[in-house]
């Protein structure tokens, strides 16, 4: 039951950030050749993501996976990624920390491309 307990937090976490991405999305829509909107998501997110942190040790499991599994990863996966970066930097892996972040960034705008490039 507590595992079915904990998807529902994260899944109504999720929808709620997810939702409100959309809505950020729409809200400030721009033809600037910056992506505002997704930028600014994703700083929040990062903001936020580290608040949660902060407060983990006065938040219950359940509030920790609703607001920060939940609503951050729906809200942006930027955020998770910075957090765990974070971590690696904190128990000194720098090795890991650049291979991490390197890799993602680089891999990942690839893995787009390929997805793109797959479907043309």
């Amino acid at each position: 039951m507590d595992l079915f307990r904990n998807i529902v937090l994260v899944g109504v976490g999720s929808f709620v950030g997810g939702a409100l991405r959309y809505g950020v999305s729409l809200l400030f829509r721009t033809d600037l050749a910056f992506p505002w909107p997704t930028f600014a998501v994703n700083m929040v997110g990062c903001l936020l993501i580290g608040l949660i942190i902060g407060w983990s040790n006065r938040l219950s499991q359940d509030w920790t996976l609703l607001l920060m599994v939940g609503f951050c990863g729906g809200f942006t996966t930027f955020s998770t990624f910075s957090k765990e970066s974070l971590l690696l930097l904190q128990n000194n892996a720098y090795a890991m920390f650049l291979l991490y972040i390197l890799g993602s960034v680089l891999l990942g705008i690839s893995l787009v491309a390929l997805g793109w490039w797959i479907t043309k």
